[in-house]
């Protein structure tokens, strides 16, 4: 966001209040999304419990087909479905650096979370970027959303805990069966990790190969629990 067009949205919340990202109708300045909008989001209501992925109405279980051979996390929690608008907020704040949205999906997936029956984590951890990967974007978008997300539940967030020590090709522009591949020991544990409960944050999870591969290592690192919280779930 440019400094004229901050300084217009500044003085229009001063002048008219905060207004709503999605339909423009008066919004909370906390929030920025009304009260209809939000309800309308695409949430999740029946989900594996290991894995979040979206279970269909004949599912009467918790857990997917994968998860109930092996299961990928000790828990998982997602907001919502990978779907409109939820995919316009997260791929503005990655691709056009629109932190706010950031704040704005960290308190929908913390309501979230906290409405859920998991137990609080010892720490969060968000899925790193490597260091070029950083430099191209400036900040990493699950470590923003970590950020509001320890303000919310009351856990501490070590974003570096972790680091990608390959800069993978974007799992988005790979076929499925070659996502296990590209981020396979991808990551390390640079120094000692005490917590034994660690909860692994990104903002969104479409076959869970690259927060499998955290969690694999974070388990090396001796980390008893591994839990997996994401905006949205593809």
């Amino acid at each position: 966001m440019s400094i004229l067009d901050q300084w217009l949205k500044d003085t229009q919340v001063a002048v008219l209040g905060p207004r709503c990202l999605l339909c423009r109708a008066p919004a909370t300045l906390e929030r920025e999304l009304c009260g209809p909008c939000t309800q309308e989001l695409p949430w999740l209501t029946h989900a594996c419990r290991c894995c979040a992925l979206a279970l269909n109405a004949s599912n009467t279980g918790d857990l997917c087909r994968v998860c109930a051979r092996r299961p990928r996390f000790d828990a998982a929690v997602a907001a919502f479905g990978y779907q409109e608008p939820v995919r316009w907020f997260i791929t503005r704040l990655k691709f056009n650096g629109q932190l706010a949205h950031a704040r704005l999906l960290g308190d929908l997936l913390g309501a979230r979370i906290a409405s859920s029956a998991t137990p609080r984590p010892d720490l969060l951890v968000p899925v790193p970027l490597h260091r070029a990967g950083y430099r191209r974007r400036g900040f990493n978008q699950a470590g923003e959303i970590a950020r509001r997300l320890s303000a919310t539940l009351g856990c501490p967030v070590n974003a570096r805990a972790l680091e990608r020590q390959r800069d993978t090709a974007r799992q988005s522009t790979l076929p499925a069966h070659r996502r296990a591949a590209n981020v396979r020991n991808a990551f390390v544990c640079p120094q000692p990790v005490t917590a034994r409960h660690v909860a692994i944050v990104d903002d969104v999870v479409t076959t869970g190969q690259t927060a499998v591969a955290v969690a694999d290592c974070l388990r090396r690192a001796g980390v008893q629990r591994v839990d997996l919280y994401c905006v949205a779930r593809a």
